[in-house]
């Protein structure tokens, strides 16, 4: 409905380009608003206003000339002008009704594919392999997943992947230690590595503590990184091992992430060198203290300092920078990304500006590619600060999934006492996991945000127990009244006010999802998937459905809730949450 009425100002806007209204190279940028008062209209547009200017006209004039150049067409009852020259659209009810019609039986629910399908490489996730993913590893998880999931729906091509930190001066400490473990005859890595964390602190204790291991951990680092058999193997151990515990993670929050998507540091070690020499041959490095960097005028601190880009240390060492430059040549050359997204964490958007510069300076990525850093904000505890255990220590990702399925499952047992193990079970997983990554996910993504158990897990409010809940609502319907939803056809009417508002908001989900994969905002889908639980509502106590004695009337309001469930459980899906049919 929306892109109607955009489409038919676009239209207008063209005839008096035409008929010199306009200047033949005006393009002014068409905005629609949906009117918060339906007495205004379905929507309005400004367009007369920014234009008026550039036609040497008054915008109520304008507005008189765009309106009767809006080509005929059956979706629009009629137009008014309003005030100093808004543009208001009312919507022709039966168009409203035919275009609900559509929907029957279509699995896409109106949503078409992507005219200009695009390949867009997205990096989520990435969490550092020498440390179990913790709390931090959230966000980038199941933002990065709900964007990719959305514009696969809307027919793009996604490539995964997940940037994982498996190169590096730690591996060297890692590595020595697990040496250390197999020389005292603790040769099972598997139960070693069981606990990453406990290993990690025990690694970088012997570090800190003896100069002898420290060296051999250095040395570690150099043999690793040149090939050495030896060390590769024991890296594999490690990275294996430690893979395993990231992929039950994955599989638990229903992330769709796998083995296959990994594309970790060490993946670009071998073109780490031909990218310093490639800045050299582009004029852009520059040596300081024995280490190249690269000094861009666009990026100086308050007190005019440029802020270099190191790529080499002066031992020769790479740092994150070079991999990610590596990384982003990659994507735009071997993928022939179109996008490249990255869910990073808002606190790394310097790291980014910069790298996504440097990288078209030195030609690495052309102009028509577009790199963009989707960061985030942070998941905080009670006292606003990044959420932490009891003892200040980092919370583990798969406790806190796990504790919210044990807290799901006590009040699912409370509320359906009479439901057997296994049922209860499912339940309480779709209902913890559900609920921390809707808590998550409906929340702007650039925002910080307080973890709160209670919250998230409430009925009341937009929380995944009431999204589910309001789906396995509309799903009831056609269990009491012995109705298959996909035998569902006939004729829609949309007489009642009620009626109208859902089918409205049903037909809004294309340009959401349209939104969603623009802004890399999931938000967006939840506050709309919530307000359309509102609108079935709202439609439900007005609007009489099992128990209306006219049988069109009943037929076409089961299509109503038909076309809803449909969108609740695909939206939800999207999102990466799993439904229910019964709470």
């Amino acid at each position: 409905m929306k892109t109607l009425a955009e489409s038919l100002i676009r239209a207008a806007v063209e005839t008096l380009r035409q008929e010199g209204v306009l200047p033949a190279d005006f393009e002014p940028r068409i905005v629609i608003e949906r009117t918060r008062d339906k007495a205004h209209g379905d929507f309005a547009s400004n367009i007369a206003m920014m234009c008026a200017k550039a036609a040497g006209m008054k915008p109520r004039d304008l507005a008189e000339k765009v309106v009767a150049a809006l080509p005929p067409s059956d979706g629009l009852a009629k137009t008014e002008i309003a005030g100093p020259g808004f543009i208001n659209f009312f919507m022709d009810e039966g168009y409203l009704a035919r275009q609900l019609q559509a929907l029957i039986g279509d699995p896409r629910l109106g949503v078409a594919p992507a005219e200009q399908a695009q390949t867009v490489v997205v990096d989520y996730s990435s969490p550092n392999l020498a440390k179990e993913m913790h709390v931090g590893h959230l966000r980038s998880s199941i933002i990065g997943d709900a964007v990719v999931r959305t514009l696969e729906f809307l027919g793009h091509k996604v490539i995964r992947q997940n940037h994982v930190g498996d190169w590096g001066t730690q591996f060297g400490m890692l590595l020595a230690y697990l040496e250390e473990q197999h020389a005292a005859g603790n040769t099972d890595d598997a139960l070693a590595l069981s606990d990453l964390e406990g290993f990690y602190r025990a690694a970088k204790q012997r570090f800190d503590e003896s100069e002898d291991f420290a060296a051999r951990a250095r040395e570690l680092v150099v043999a690793l990184q040149s090939g050495d058999e030896h060390c590769n193997r024991l890296w594999q151990t490690f990275n294996e091992i430690s893979l395993s515990h990231c992929q039950a993670v994955y599989d638990k929050l229903n992330v769709s992430l796998t083995r296959a998507d990994v594309m970790g540091e060490s993946a670009y070690n071998d073109m780490l060198p031909g990218i310093v020499d490639a800045l050299d041959a582009a004029g852009l490095l520059t040596e300081d203290q024995g280490a190249q960097c690269v000094f861009m005028e666009e990026f100086s601190n308050s007190e005019g300092k440029i802020l270099p880009v190191i790529v080499q240390k002066a031992g020769g060492g790479f740092l994150y920078a070079t991999t990610d430059l590596a990384a982003a040549k990659y994507r735009a050359g071997t993928l022939k990304a179109d996008r490249s997204l990255y869910f990073v964490d808002q606190r790394q958007e310097l790291h980014f500006r910069q790298i996504f510069t440097l990288a078209r300076k030195a030609g690495f990525v052309p102009e028509n590619v577009s790199m963009e850093h989707m960061g985030f904000g942070t998941m905080n505890g009670p006292d606003g600060k990044p959420f932490k255990t009891r003892t200040g220590g980092t919370v583990k990702l798969i406790d806190l999934l796990n504790e919210a399925e044990e807290r799901a499952l006590a009040l699912v047992k409370e509320k359906n006492p009479e439901l057997d193990e296994a049922a209860l079970q499912e339940i309480a997983t779709a209902v913890g996991i559900g609920s921390v990554k809707y808590a998550d996910l409906s929340k702007n993504r650039i925002s910080d945000y307080i973890f709160n158990f209670d919250a998230m897990l409430s009925f009341e409010g937009n929380t995944a127990p009431y999204m589910l809940y309001a789906y396995t609502r509309v799903a009831s319907l056609f269990a009491r009244g012995g109705v298959d939803p996909d035998s569902l056809s006939g004729e829609v009417i949309l007489h009642e006010e009620k009626e109208q508002e859902l089918a409205a908001k049903l037909l809004q989900f294309p340009e959401i999802l349209q939104s969603v994969a623009d802004k890399g905002l999931p938000n967006i889908l939840c506050n709309y998937l919530y307000e359309l639980a509102g609108s079935f509502s709202g439609f439900y106590e007005a609007c009489p459905i099992l128990n209306h004695d006219d049988a069109a009337i009943k037929n076409s309001r089961l299509i109503l809730a038909s076309i809803t469930a449909r969108t609740l459980r695909t939206g939800l899906d999207l999102l990466g949450i799993r439904t229910v049919e019964r709470m």
